[in-house]
């Protein structure tokens, strides 16, 4: 009897054992599977990365095609051509007419300043833009963002070596960001500040604030931001004129150009504000009629902003 009662105890150990067993071997395998699938998932997603850059890299690609597409076939609407204001400034027989401004220094009394500004570049559109102002001999202010592609490095140092004014609009242009306080603009000018330095050598002491210095978006007192600006040396600029092209419909290079043009009246110092980004091609389709259009008027020199430079500022409440 007694040994029934000994292999019947042996039996139960042995299932004990083998339960025991079991469960150890379910709780390995529950939490091996997760990690598993973790390390799967992880692979993919590294995958997944690697593919929406390449994707990116061949839009931005495919993009440039498109606009080179565009610059090079496109004509501007018969109506805009028929009815322009600068039919005076036309192109001669080997060229487009040009105005010295040494000569207008020297012979206009009355003369008048025009800024052409650029804001939000660079992009692919800037070599376009400083390809126009090189075939007119004029100088340009750009106020750019924080960028560091290796296209928008080459513009950065395009902009200085070709003679013409780098200001500052902020890393990021992120309005909820760098208007969140005093600390958060500091450590946003400063990073574009230093970026632009290493890239060029310039360190830049001109400043626009994304939206203006009237914007109602920002959560610090403007004048705080300003008297910064001010410690630091460091002037801003609004604008007096607006090309129109920041409009939520993509204006016409016609409209852009009446904007532009209107906008002059009555005025002795023009700061124009235009846009330097990949969907504006509008704007590089209207400068040099822009550009022709304030030349015909002859009294006009284009400069770029410097530290004898009027500042122009928005009145804020």
């Amino acid at each position: 009897m007694s040994e029934v009662y000994e292999l019947t105890d042996e039996i139960r150990k042995r299932e004990q054992k083998l339960k025991t067993i079991f469960i150890s071997v379910v709780v390995i395998i529950a939490i091996s599977i997760p990690s598993v699938l973790c390390f799967i998932l992880m692979g993919k997603l590294s995958l997944t990365r690697q593919e929406l850059t390449t994707l990116e890299e061949q839009l931005n690609q495919k993009n440039a095609l498109i606009l080179d597409t565009i610059y090079d076939d496109i004509t501007p609407p018969t109506e805009v051509i028929e009815t322009s204001i600068f039919q005076t400034a036309r192109l001669e027989e080997s060229g487009r007419a040009r105005i010295s401004q040494t000569d207008e220094l020297n012979e206009q009394t009355d003369e008048k300043k025009i800024y052409l500004t650029f804001d939000d570049g660079p992009s692919i559109n800037t070599d376009r833009i400083l390809d126009i102002l090189d075939e007119y001999g004029i100088k340009a202010t750009f106020f750019v963002i924080g960028k560091t592609d290796e296209r928008s490095l080459n513009s950065y140092r395009r902009i200085v070596n070709e003679g013409h004014t780098l200001g500052m609009h902020s890393y990021s242009h992120r309005y909820q960001e760098i208007y969140r306080s005093l600390d958060a603009f500091t450590e946003d000018l400063n990073k574009l500040q230093e970026l632009l330095y290493l890239e060029t050598g310039v360190w830049s002491r001109y400043y626009r604030f994304p939206g203006g210095s009237s914007n109602t978006v920002s959560r610090t007192d403007m004048q705080e931001l300003i008297g910064y600006l001010n410690e630091q040396d460091i002037k801003y600029f609004d604008w007096n004129i607006s090309s129109g092209d920041a409009a939520s419909e993509p204006s016409s290079a016609s409209r852009i150009i009446n904007n532009c043009m209107s906008g002059l009246s009555g005025k002795s110092e023009g700061m124009i504000l235009f846009h330097d980004t990949a969907e504006k091609y509008s704007t590089v389709l209207a400068l040099p009629e822009i550009i022709d259009g304030i030349m015909a008027k002859g009294n006009y020199v284009f400069l770029p902003i410097d530290d004898e430079t009027l500042s122009v500022r928005h009145i804020t409440n």
